[in-house]
């Protein structure tokens, strides 16, 4: 079986597109009890920080691409752990809005 050294990097490319669009539809379902006519503080801060956490991860994926197109993919070890951190607040702030 021959390795085709292009898949990897393709595929890693789409799965950082994959991450940013769900990481979208998430921050835009956190942002939603915002615009509730009952909205108080608390919703207006998990709705910023979701859009922000959004925000950086669109900007961490744009700064990947480029890395991940040179031959061979250039390593961005600090990159992925700030974007695994970010999508682990993703959680926090689903599990934030589903209590509020």
């Amino acid at each position: 079986m021959t390795r085709d050294p292009g898949a990897s990097p393709e595929r890693t490319r789409l799965a950082w597109r994959r991450t940013g669009m769900s990481a979208a539809a998430v921050a835009l379902l956190a942002a939603r009890p915002a615009f509730h006519p009952g909205a108080g503080p608390a919703e207006w801060l998990l709705a910023a920080a979701a859009m922000g956490g959004w925000a950086v991860l669109a900007g961490l994926a744009l700064r990947r691409a480029p890395g991940l197109r040179a031959r061979p993919p250039l390593p961005a070890p600090g990159t992925i752990r700030v974007y695994a951190l970010i999508t682990a607040a993703f959680a926090v702030i689903g599990g934030l809005v589903v209590m509020l």
